[in-house]
């Protein structure tokens, strides 16, 4: 029976929310009331920053989005870009097809922007260095999109807000340290304030007022470090001191601080703190004692009440969000909540373990239709967590939503029902798929789109983390398809989910052992080496951890015949290339259905030769043989191979595929990521170039028919679909690397992407339903 969409929409809303909770989904738990239960927010556009610089996005010229304002009527966006000392404007007349509109020159860098009338005010850092610090409000005429005044502030400004009445500007001088003196131990001269901006007439005529922040807090009290400043409707502004693990409250009217305290420590249990060595696996088992909270960004979501991400910087980070009364109570705190619901989609920063987490950057509040929602932004792990803060004291998650790489900025639109994040990096030289953007969420009558896979609890009542995901096999029958993680994690795992659940419902994993030494074995077979660089048994003995776990790089999965998996493992390496010593070969592992490996599968010694760093891509299984997919082709080859596997004769042929030319405007490469048999000894294979968003040309599905095939031979191709306009129905940046593809029993064909582990990606993984295709 079909569900209704709103009950499709509160499925997904209580299957998000027990993420929040650390509650098992296999079991009955109390969950809170939320109001509007059928609307949601869902991503209409991303707008690239590029886009201002060349329509295609074709120059490499770094940008960025870090801060974002909306006009009075919600119809124009006025952004920060630090790296180019200009600010952005964006039509948003309609937010799902925005429109650049220039950009001005600030003579310094900006660092922070809000919008009174008809003028965007702008901080600006002018600093020559740390000790001789220096900034101005710079008064920006919106329509003319030109300056209109310039205010100096006497220091470094970071953050700035504007009353609701529009009768004050608050500008924090942060006046940040030098990170590379000392360690950026603190304390560090010249110490931050709070300037007050009394908005009087026209712009020119405005006055400044000093509010001296030091001797607050217990700690550096003598080296003020403010970052964050709101205001709420009694015109009382609440400062964040990041470093200083401090908050105070200041009387705009009077320029006095009426209170001020610190911002205290939470005791964090089932975290992971460990990312050495490198890449490792998401283990929430870990406690981390009296973590000092050090919020950055502060929203205020009533008059008496406030909300603080809780990023940490120097000392601190306890990867969550509080609530706390005005004087200084805590109403509330998220705990590890945050940190277990980005290990529940596959967005857990691993390299971050060790030091913030996921590192909630900023909060914006806002009412929708009645009903009040706190945005909570996650840098490191680049999503907005949302919450109903419908009952006081209690937030209720309500849904998460995906951002390009590291959001900073976040602002609500309730006027237009729009949500707006800012995400700052930009990397276009050294990445194919980083670019600064402006995400776009409008709030609706839909069920939430994201997440797309979400996973089930572990017996101790935490998330089953994953990420990373690189291939993917159907069951014969029903709705399972397997999954698995690739090189980017120790003690590689297979994955079972249930693709019938909305979001799909990552329900088993498998963790991939060699109780038997077949590994270690293989040392027996490996031919002599020829050079310093080659495959040796040192190498095989790193494959094997110490619990007979494994850290292969599976690429490719196929359900075997006989029960159980086989495993496509990507080789390490290039033979004689000093630089990429050959660390593994590629193999194809016999794995049983509980992930016990029970034999190994070689390529002939002459292949081995010409190894590449670019190998096994996918692996397939049709009538008695392997078929296996190399992603580029290897030494001496004009083409990638297609290897095809005799599993009776134990007997290897190859034939070549012939990829298409690189299309993409970044130049880069194009290869095969994944085979899947669909019968008849015709095989469906993803063809993809290395590039994401404006720069994604490739990515597409072939059918290929190996029927009559000679050895050697080069293959012929058909297009089965050209999925680019699928991934661009997510309205975000195009993601790179799609990399497994699987047909149900009734005929609906899946598609998934690897996010690398969130590893300078922004960590979106979506399984698309491309429904039934023509694969004959």
């Amino acid at each position: 029976m079909k569900k209704s969409a709103i009950a499709l929409a509160v499925g997904v809303a209580l299957s998000g929310l027990l993420a929040a909770c650390g509650g098992s989904d296999d079991g009955p738990v109390d969950i809170p009331s939320v109001s509007n239960p059928g609307k949601f927010f869902n991503r209409t556009a991303t707008f690239a920053v590029c886009a201002q610089v060349g329509s295609s996005c074709e120059d490499s010229t770094p940008t960025a989005a870090e801060i974002v304002a909306a006009s009075e009527d919600g119809m124009a966006l006025v952004y920060t870009n630090s790296l180019k000392g200009e600010v952005g404007f964006v039509d948003i007349t309609d937010p799902a097809a925005p429109k650049g509109l220039g950009m001005l020159a600030m003579g310094g860098e900006p660092t922070s922007v809000t919008v009174l009338g008809g003028h965007a005010l702008v901080a600006v850092n002018t600093s020559a260095n740390f000790v001789n610090a220096s900034g101005k409000l710079v008064v920006v005429d919106m329509a003319k999109r030109s300056i209109v005044t310039e205010i100096q502030l006497g220091g470094q400004p970071d953050s700035v807000a504007r009353s609701k009445d529009g009768q004050y500007v608050a500008v924090v001088i942060e006046n940040e340290r030098d990170e590379s003196l000392n360690k950026g131990a603190l304390p560090q001269a010249p110490s931050g304030y709070l300037t007050i901006v009394d908005t009087v007439g026209a712009p020119a005529s405005w006055k400044t007022r000093k509010v001296e922040l030091q001797g607050l807090a217990a700690l550096y009290p003598e080296d003020a470090e403010p970052e964050y400043v709101s205001i709420n409707d009694d015109n009382v502004a609440v400062v964040t001191l990041q470093e200083n693990n401090h908050i105070a409250l200041v009387d705009l009217p009077t320029g006095k601080v009426t209170r001020h305290f610190s911002a205290g420590a939470v005791t964090l249990t089932q975290v992971d703190l460990t990312d050495a060595p490198r890449p490792n696996s998401v283990n929430l088992t870990e406690t981390q004692a009296n973590r000092l909270r050090e919020p950055d960004g502060v929203a205020w979501v009533s008059k008496t009440q406030f909300a603080t991400a809780n990023e940490g910087d120097w000392n601190g980070g306890s990867r969550g969000f509080t609530i706390f009364n005005a004087d200084g109570a805590v109403a509330y705190d998220a705990g590890n909540t945050l940190e277990h619901l980005v290990a529940r989609i596959g967005h857990t920063n691993d390299k971050r373990s060790d030091a913030k987490g996921n590192e909630p950057e900023n909060v914006a509040f806002g009412r929708f239709d009645g009903t009040d929602y706190l945005f909570v932004a996650s840098e490191r792990s680049s999503v907005l967590a949302v919450y109903d803060m419908g009952q006081k004291n209690q937030p209720v998650f309500k849904q998460v939503l995906p951002a390009a790489l590291a959001p900073e900025g976040v602002l609500a639109i309730p006027s237009r029902n729009l949500l707006i994040a800012a995400s700052e990096n930009d990397d276009r030289a050294t990445s194919s798929t980083l670019r600064s953007a402006l995400n776009i969420y409008q709030y609706q009558n839909a069920p939430a789109a994201y997440p797309s896979i979400q996973s089930a609890n572990r017996a101790d009542g935490t998330p089953i983390p994953w990420s990373a995901l690189s291939g993917l096999a159907a069951a014969p029958t029903g709705s399972v398809v397997y999954a698995i993680d690739d090189s980017f994690f120790r003690g590689n795992r297979i994955f079972e989910i249930d693709t019938s659940a909305k979001p799909a419902k990552l329900q088993r994993e498998i963790r991939i052992t060699d109780p038997s030494g077949k590994i270690a074995a293989l040392a027996a077979v490996l031919p002599a080496a020829k050079d310093a660089n080659a495959f040796d048994a040192t190498d095989l003995a790193a494959l094997v951890n110490a619990d007979g776990s494994v850290n292969l790089d599976p690429e490719g999965i196929a359900l075997a015949s006989g029960g159980g998996f086989w495993i496509a493992s990507e080789g390490s390496g290039t033979v004689g290339e000093a630089a990429r010593p050959v660390l593994s070969a590629n193999l194809v592992f016999k794995l049983s259905a509980t992930g016990v490996i029970e034999d190994i599968i070689q390529l002939p010694a002459e292949v081995n030769a010409k190894q590449q760093r670019f190998g096994f891509e996918g692996i397939a299984e049709s009538g008695g043989k392997l078929v296996v997919a190399f992603q580029r082709a290897w030494a001496g080859d004009a083409h990638p191979r297609i290897g095809v596997y005799d599993l009776a004769a134990k007997t290897w042929q190859f034939m070549f595929y012939p990829l298409d030319a690189v299309a993409s405007p970044n130049k880069g490469w194009v290869g095969l990521s994944e085979i899947t048999a669909v019968g008849n000894n015709r095989f469906v294979v993803i063809e993809r170039d290395n590039q994401g968003g404006p720069d994604a040309r490739v990515k597409k599905l072939y059918r290929i028919d190996l029927n009559g095939v000679a050895d050697g031979a080069t293959l012929s191709k058909t297009l089965v679909r050209d999925v680019l306009p699928d991934l661009r129905k997510t309205h975000g940046l195009v993601v790179e690397k799609i990399e497994g593809f699987a047909v149900l029993a009734n005929g609906d064909a899946l598609l998934v992407n690897d996010n690398d582990g969130v590893d300078e990606n922004n960590g979106e993984t979506w399984l698309h339903h491309l429904g039934p295709l023509n694969l004959n």
